[in-house]
């Protein structure tokens, strides 16, 4: 009993030392277009964002329109494989979205297992950044 109450503990204590938090779409379109009315001619790069905006739906849909300042396009299903295209270090703010929020959600405990200590999902994802009428890009990163 004592050993099942100090594995709980522990469990608990490591769950906590990395979390997954939300940023809602109105946040994530503050720190992406509204750098664009600064005076930048082209989405803002990771360094003038301080974090690194990832796609984790398909490529065709993707392709059908993305968040401004997205970095990658990486499919929630390769996250594991591919998680080193990403190119961050551990302390990197990685910020994730799909469409409704599932997937995203998945990938962000995905990159929490692998050590990624900052992610970030939108919450919401495309749906709200799409029902908040914010500008989307079409083409493929």
């Amino acid at each position: 009993m004592t050993r099942r109450i100090v594995i709980t503990v522990v469990g608990l204590f490591l769950v906590s030392a990395v979390s997954i938090s939300g940023v809602s779409a109105y946040h994530s379109y503050l720190l992406t277009v509204q750098q664009l009315r600064a005076g930048l001619t082209k989405a803002p790069s990771m360094s003038q964002k301080g974090f690194i905006l990832i796609d984790v739906r398909s490529e065709q849909e993707h392709a059908t329109g993305f968040i401004p300042g997205t970095d990658l396009n990486i499919d929630f299903r390769e996250m594991k494989a591919r998680h080193q295209e990403i190119g961050a270090q551990p302390e990197d703010h990685l910020v994730v979205y799909c469409q409704s929020g599932h997937r995203s959600n998945i990938a962000a405990e995905m990159l929490a297992d692998l050590g990624y200590r900052r992610v970030y999902n939108v919450t919401g994802s495309m749906n709200a950044w799409l029902a908040a009428g914010f500008p989307i890009e079409t083409g493929r990163r």
